[in-house]
């Protein structure tokens, strides 16, 4: 009897504003997995394959963005889908990069690894994000480290994780988003900038944008 195909559970695939890290602003397809508290819809990965045929054909984006509760836990899940049915649009995966063993099987079906990291993280979960950017960039393909800062975080806790990311891989992208609070905060964020050059040249500051309407 043959093997019944891997199963995911999908909170839809919207389409939305990214709000988030170096494709922020662009029209996506969110791929989001869904967490325990959110409505969601079983998919197999020719399931998925087909609905984002169906809605690339009806209508224009920038990218798709695979992301939401631990979407590296379903590499093969993902692996299925974009193997059998090549999406036509640039792939995005957004998470926090805590599963590094899984990149090299998904980087020829990814555009980009974006890797986000929020607040101030605990460091072991600081070296798996770390040891995926170095798997993304020995598998040649796009990286970038996101710190989404909030009211607790300071500048030396993220200049840490930024000069660390930075030995594991000189070719990331790096954005940082400060909190809503403390956006007008300008001389810090200058003073901030200065020395984040100093540590690794491609970074952004930039502020995040609302998640879209049915989005979390």
């Amino acid at each position: 009897m043959p093997a019944l195909p891997p199963t995911a559970a999908l909170a839809g695939v919207p389409a939305g504003v990214q709000g988030n890290g170096v494709w922020l602003g662009r029209r996506q397809l969110f791929v989001r997995f869904a967490a325990e508290a959110e409505t969601a819809t079983m998919y197999t990965p020719d399931a998925l394959a087909g609905e984002l045929q169906r809605l690339i054909a009806r209508s224009s984006y920038h990218s798709i963005s695979v992301s939401g509760r631990d979407p590296m836990a379903n590499a093969a899940f993902l692996e299925m889908a974009f193997a059998k049915h090549p999406p036509s649009l640039p792939v995005m995966l957004d998470c926090d990069g805590q599963r590094p063993e899984v990149v090299a099987g998904l980087a020829r079906h990814l555009a980009l690894l974006q890797i986000t990291l929020e607040g101030n993280p605990p460091e072991t979960d600081v070296e798996h994000a770390i040891a995926s950017l170095r798997a993304a960039a020995a598998a040649g393909i796009a990286h970038a480290l996101v710190l989404a800062a909030d009211e607790q975080t300071t500048d030396g806790q993220l200049l840490r994780v930024l000069s660390q990311a930075h030995m594991a891989s000189g070719q990331m992208a790096a954005v940082v988003h400060p909190p809503a609070s403390g956006a007008d905060e300008n001389r810090r964020w200058l003073n901030f900038m200065e020395q984040a050059a100093a540590l690794h040249g491609d970074i952004r500051l930039m502020p995040r944008l609302p998640r879209p309407t049915g989005m979390r």
